[in-house]
């Protein structure tokens, strides 16, 4: 048979879903049978819908939890915040129902849209929450992931504005507040494949995209740097005080405190492109140093491109929750037809993406010191949090675990 055509493999590749660097179920895993619960109410709000949950015995709003959803691209899903929430390790929206928490399940309709855009659907969904709470019960107010951030800034901009949100608690949960990690390697990649399908691009190129990650590249042979809206997104929360200061302020990591990182070792191969397609490229974790390989690109096109990088810390293995980033990336490509050249080994699944520093909030991610600091041994204070746990294993990002469930359920007002 004949090389496949341009054609045939953008056709491909625009048939299968869109390469997504978040974390949710792999292809390859099974389908939950189960389906959701049908909510007591559904709130359509600006830029998001609430699927509101009342706690059992409840007969309205008494004792509000919102979650916020976490970065992803296209609209929250209420199948897939029940596939995270209450269909894995941990039931838990039934025990915070069991609880006689009623469960505000806050989503978007772009969640890969500015972090200050959602943060406005988020401050809709407190207004209404406070308006339609029978009794004066505070609320607790968080999300996942991105979620976090969304609340933060919600929470903080409403003080800041005068306005009473009558929350006492504000959560996290493996939220990035100093910042989240993509391979440069997989950023480049996503880019160098635009021309083809632009959406792994777009992802990485998105608002949210470029305000989380720590250090981000716009084309694949651009310099990693801090975005500029990043540093717009940094200034905008400075400007409404970085956090809110009423609600007690807790938060949960994935990663471990005592600095201990996952086995992914420094400038090691972790995806190698094996179809006729992709034969060439090779992916490999972040090195530290001057002028490191992190890729060699080439698909479909006989010329092969270098991409290095200098100044970057060992940030793969660093203690933190785990994307498989390299794991998706390769089971997209051998999901497709084999005669289209896309065979891809993967080596390495896994990379960290919110290292634990930056979930509990106490250093920055520059410096292999900082990254793999024993967060055990520092002085609460450091941060923003007033209070915060870590897993006891290095995990994946926003794993729900009955470990940091638990604990956080149990300082829920």
């Amino acid at each position: 048979m004949s090389e496949p055509t341009h054609e045939q493999i953008v056709s491909a590749l625009h048939s299968m879903p869109a390469i997504t660097l978040a974390p949710g179920p792999r292809l390859d895993a099974e389908k939950h049978g189960a389906l959701p619960l049908p909510p007591s109410t559904v709130w359509d709000l600006p830029g998001g819908t609430a699927w509101v949950y009342y706690g059992e015995g409840n007969r309205g709003l008494v004792r509000p939890v919102i979650f916020a959803d976490g970065f992803n691209t296209g609209p929250s899903s209420l199948d897939f915040c029940w596939e995270i929430m209450e269909f894995g390790d941990y039931a838990l929206i039934s025990e915070l129902r069991r609880r006689g928490h009623d469960v505000i399940l806050l989503g978007f309709h772009e969640r890969s849209a500015s972090i200050l855009d959602n943060s406005r659907t988020a401050q809709a969904a407190i207004h209404r929450a406070v308006a339609e709470r029978l009794g004066d019960s505070p609320l607790a107010v968080g999300g996942f992931s991105m979620g976090g951030l969304v609340t933060r800034h919600a929470l903080a901009k409403m003080e800041s504005q005068g306005v009473d949100h009558e929350t006492s608690l504000y959560f996290s949960y493996d939220s990035p507040h100093r910042g989240a990690w993509i391979p440069i390697a997989l950023q480049a990649f996503a880019h160098y494949i635009k021309d083809l399908d632009s959406r792994f691009s777009d992802q990485i190129n998105s608002p949210a995209a470029r305000e989380l990650l720590w250090r981000h590249i716009e084309k694949w042979d651009g310099t990693p740097d801090q975005s500029d809206e990043r540093a717009a997104f940094l200034a905008e929360m400075a400007a409404v005080g970085e956090w809110p200061r009423r609600p007690r302020r807790i938060g949960v990591a994935n990663g471990v405190a005592d600095g201990t990182g996952s086995d992914v070792r420094a400038g090691e191969l972790a995806l190698e492109g094996k179809g006729l397609s992709v034969a060439g490229t090779k992916l490999y974790t972040q090195a530290p140093g001057d002028g490191e390989l992190v890729a060699k690109l080439r698909v479909v096109t006989l010329k092969t491109n270098e991409v290095r990088t200098s100044g970057l810390p060992e940030i793969d293995g660093a203690p933190g929750g785990s994307l498989e980033g390299f794991g998706i990336l390769a089971d997209a490509f051998n999901a497709l037809n084999p005669l289209l050249g896309f065979k891809t080994d993967v080596l390495i699944r896994s990379h960290c993406f919110v290292p634990a520093v930056s979930a509990v909030d106490v250093r920055d991610l520059d410096t292999d010191e900082e990254l793999y600091a024993s967060i055990s041994e520092l002085p609460y204070g450091e941060g923003g949090l007033d209070e915060y746990r870590l897993a006891s294993r290095n995990e994946g990002h926003t794993l729900v675990t009955e470990e940091l469930c638990t604990w956080l359920l149990d300082r829920l007002p």
